[in-house]
């Protein structure tokens, strides 16, 4: 690649002036998107401040001196050499993992450029004078998704995989991104897997049950046993509001339903209502009452076990903790046992999404929705595929526009896209109470249902489960649980993220989970202590529940009761609902 030295310089100027172009682009950027989060106009949002001058024209200096490096070693190179890249894509980072981005020095050098300038930014971002630590995760947060977004593989002229690929189809692959396009402009969002594929009650959510109790917020689901003989005491499963229940149930191999039932228990379940205008006025006592307090006493007054075991996922979990701490203070006992998977009780540290949370967003939303109204699942599915804007958005912006291909079909990816409506005022509360003020970790601060809630009076037994690579719930945030809780608390470290370190099947038995008997008060130092188990944490928790679920019995032959009469087959109507 022989090049003048006119060339060269004309080459590092046009670089330096792309690169101090896309710094430009980012702090206008960082800007609206700041004043989008707290939903005011830009010109009332405070301005994003600059980093120190010496600082800036530091990292400046590195940049154009890293550029400099990177055009002197592709200028070297002779036609069919290769280098060793400069710059390398982070640990996971699939997008330039094709070999067509290797073969040709100039998309070598495209995908080389670009991950400096990523790196530039990342650390202007750092660099940020911004004392709020909220404000600065926030701002990090925006710089990864200006970083993402401005990838040369999200554009066809810099993606030299949309080149070959239209090239060996002759054209077909651009014709058919078009109509993927369109199509997905037509659902209203992007494709992320074969929606013909799935159908919800014939190869997802398909463990036999009963629909045996309904009100405006929920349908209860008491599963058919699958043994001779059951635990005497019931589990009730609370999933999150903010999603369908199906991921508790997703096909028979990697249900988690599924595996409680074969294991001996009679499993309840209650499936949360896709809220529309009708229920645009529930707030967080409606969802408290007609959801978890109704769903226990109806499994009480069907089974005749005073105490059931109970399970809570992520805002499911904080929900049923809620419900539980109600009772308590009303001087009842509620439950046997708790279980929360994936939950936050304290939001000091509220991970990525508490980065989008701050007073301004919190009064925006409490004076647009806070009284009555609802929250579009469409906005909500948005927010968190943003979380993870290249495995969620970008992946599938490239692989269904600029390739042209169809996606696969994958369960996990159908819920995903399977969004849920919010009631307003329900919302509003959960955002100031929780996320933005955080006093359900303060004993009494919070009144429910005209009750004043003290979660340290809860004192059964919990197991507590978090995920390492969790980014909606910290795994360190999640351990805070064994500060607020007043009862004896086991507290179990899964691998992978928030869904598939909870979902992980004993069937398949992967990955790995952690445990300690250590009573760490800082979860670091649990870590620490922790040993290493291979396999799915399920196998671990099924035979913690066991010994607190009563004698085996003969398993009921008919669901629910002389009172709560069969109203539909599992899984219900509610679920089959769309936002």
């Amino acid at each position: 690649m022989s090049v003048t030295p006119e060339q060269s310089a004309e080459a590092l100027q046009g670089m330096f002036k792309f690169g101090q172009s896309m710094a430009e682009g980012f702090f206008d950027f960082l800007g609206k998107q700041s004043a989008a989060i707290q939903q005011v106009a830009p010109a009332a949002a405070p301005q994003i401040p600059l980093p120190e001058s010496k600082e800036l024209a530091k990292l400046q200096q590195e940049l154009a001196e890293a550029h400099a490096r990177l055009w002197a070693s592709m200028a070297q190179l002779k036609p069919g050499e290769s280098a060793e890249p400069l710059i390398k894509p982070q640990p996971g980072d699939r997008r330039f993992n094709a070999p067509e981005w290797a073969a040709s020095p100039v998309f070598d050098y495209i995908r080389q450029a670009y991950l400096l300038n990523s790196d530039y930014l990342n650390k202007v971002s750092d660099a940020l004078p911004v004392a709020d630590g909220r404000a600065k995760a926030r701002m990090q947060f925006l710089t990864r998704q200006y970083i993402d977004a401005m990838a040369p593989s999200n554009f066809a002229a810099t993606n030299p995989e949309f080149i070959q690929t239209a090239l060996a189809t002759k054209g077909e692959s651009i014709t058919q991104g078009l109509k993927n396009l369109i199509g997905d402009m037509e659902k209203g969002r992007i494709s992320m897997t074969d929606d013909s594929a799935f159908e919800i009650g014939t190869n997802l959510a398909t463990t036999p049950g009963s629909v045996i109790y309904e009100n405006e917020l929920i349908q209860l689901i008491q599963y058919a046993p699958l043994t001779e003989k059951v635990h005497k005491t019931p589990l009730l499963i609370v999933p999150p509001c903010i999603n369908k229940f199906y991921i508790m149930d997703l096909q028979p191999a990697n249900s988690l339903v599924r595996f409680i039932v074969e294991q001996g228990f009679t499993v309840f379940l209650v499936s949360w209502k896709n809220a529309t205008a009708s229920e645009a006025h529930f707030g967080w006592d409606d969802y408290l009452e007609k959801g978890p307090i109704t769903a226990l006493q109806v499994v009480r007054e069907v089974t005749k076990v005073e105490k059931p075991n109970v399970l809570g996922f992520c805002v499911g979990g904080t929900i049923l903790s809620s419900a539980l701490g109600v009772l308590r203070a009303k001087g009842e006992d509620p439950a046997e046992s708790l279980t929360l998977m994936t939950t936050l009780l304290d939001f000091s540290d509220a991970g990525e999404i508490g980065c989008l949370v701050d007073e301004a967003s919190v009064a925006a939303r409490e004076a647009a929705i806070g009284k009555g109204g609802l929250l579009q699942g469409r906005e909500l599915a948005q927010v968190f595929s943003s979380l993870r804007a290249n495995d969620l958005i970008w992946q599938y912006v490239v692989g269904n526009y600029l390739k042209g291909k169809q996606p696969e079909a994958f369960d996990l990816l159908y819920w995903n896209s399977d969004s849920t409506n919010l009631a307003g005022p329900f919302l509003a509360w959960y955002l100031r109470n929780m996320y933005l003020e955080n006093n359900l970790r303060v004993p009494g601060k919070l009144e429910m249902l005209g009750t004043k809630v003290d979660l340290g009076k809860l004192d059964l037994p919990a197991y507590l489960l978090a995920a390492r690579e969790d980014h909606i719930v910290p795994w360190t945030s999640a351990y805070l649980v064994r500060q607020i809780l007043g009862g004896e608390t086991t507290f179990v470290l899964g691998a992978s993220g928030h869904i598939a370190g909870a979902i992980n099947p004993a069937s398949k038995n992967k990955r790995s989970y952690w445990v300690s008997d250590s009573a760490a008060s800082v979860p670091e130092e649990w870590l620490e202590t922790a040993a290493e188990q291979k396999g799915s944490w399920w196998l671990h928790w099924i035979e913690w529940l066991k010994p607190r679920s009563g004698a085996m019995v003969a398993a009921r032959s008919k669901p629910g009761s002389a009172k709560y009469k069969v109203i539909e087959p599992a899984p219900g109507r509610y679920v089959k609902e769309k936002a």
